[in-house]
């Protein structure tokens, strides 16, 4: 029997597993496939003040890039680019400290390859980006350190209830007990709890991340207009998130990306060579309201779905272990309560 069984190895499993462990539990984590072969594989990785601070989910936005900045310094092999942000043409957010507004030329300092600077855009200096998977990566060996366990190739199937409480979660695999089971396994968690008479309001939110080769330097921050979003990712990829209304086919898929390639190319001088290598589709958890939803369900059993994952993985993740290892309630996650 372990203490914590954790359902869901993409980057809040795999952070809420580590946060466990490091408590000392005795911590299993579960799922269908590797860790952060989901939606966290497919995730863009922009964390930073540019999030929303307000509203139930507000404290946990407000302490990301403390907590990641923590996270580095428990976790070697997690690495944040803090290269900050440039965003320009859509609805400003206020300016609070840590966001400048900026001219041209000053534009063009921070992004020398535009083609034509913004006259007027907010720099976030203070925002960076993840390698989700590696992040994902870098938290389950963390935890398999401090004696987690992980079990891949192995579906949640049911929640198992003993005398009014979870015992544990049938699996394809067998049955894990547990003393809390920590769902945290995105969209399809809301199948798991309809048994137990709990209607979780969350969806699947696909969405596109399309992965482009291009020169090195070619993109210095975080660019985000209303046309595109694009960033440097690892071994001199660039990476750009598109809309996805979830009913274009593969091949259909060209063509905004094809679109999105070629507001690049224009965008940025030296671009014209830019060739896509990919675009492949995430499915995000996605809260009605979207607000986090995290917090006891019923006796035994915890939900831990949010969106966005990547940012909040390692505030959500230290405080839902806190809650489930010691019963010390957060009152950073008051406000969300599935209640």
């Amino acid at each position: 029997m372990a203490d914590v069984v954790v359902v869901g190895a993409g980057i809040v499993g795999a952070s809420i597993g580590y946060h466990a462990a490091r408590l000392g539990a005795d911590v299993t984590i579960v799922d269908r496939g590797m860790p952060g072969c989901g939606a966290t594989g497919e995730s863009f990785g922009w964390i930073g003040a540019s999030e929303p601070g307000t509203g139930p989910g507000g404290a946990l936005r407000a302490a990301a890039l403390r907590e990641y900045r923590r996270l580095e310094d428990e976790v070697p092999d997690v690495r944040v680019r803090w290269s900050g942000s440039l965003s320009w043409g859509g609805a400003e957010p206020p300016l609070e400290p840590g966001r400048h507004l900026v001219g041209a030329e000053e534009a063009a300092a921070i992004e020398p390859n535009l083609r034509t600077p913004p006259s007027r855009a907010v720099h976030i200096p203070g925002d960076g980006a993840v390698d989700p998977q590696a992040v994902t990566d870098a938290l389950v060996t963390a935890a398999r350190t401090r004696g987690a366990r992980l079990v891949t190739g192995t579906g949640a199937t049911a929640l198992r209830l003993v005398g009014g409480r979870v015992a544990g979660v049938d699996t394809t695999g067998g049955f894990l007990e547990a003393g809390t089971v920590v769902l945290a396994g995105g969209a399809e968690m809301a199948v798991l709890c309809a048994p137990l008479g709990v209607t979780v309001p969350v969806a699947p939110s696909p969405a596109i991340l399309l992965r482009l080769a291009g020169p090195a330097d070619l993109v210095r921050t975080l660019v985000a207009t209303p046309d595109v979003e694009v960033r440097a990712g690892r071994d001199g990829e660039l990476l750009a998130p598109i809309a996805y209304n979830g009913e274009a086919t593969a091949a259909e898929l060209t063509r905004p990306a094809e679109r999105a390639r070629d507001r690049i190319a224009a965008m940025f001088r030296g671009a014209q060579d830019v060739r896509l290598l990919s675009a492949r589709v995430g499915v995000r958890p996605m809260p009605a309201d979207g607000h986090p939803l995290i917090g006891p369900l019923v006796p035994g059993a915890y939900l831990a779905v949010m969106h966005s994952g990547v940012t909040l993985a390692p505030v959500a993740g230290r405080l839902v272990a806190e809650e489930v290892v010691h019963a010390v309630e957060a009152p950073e996650l008051r406000g969300c309560r599935p209640r």
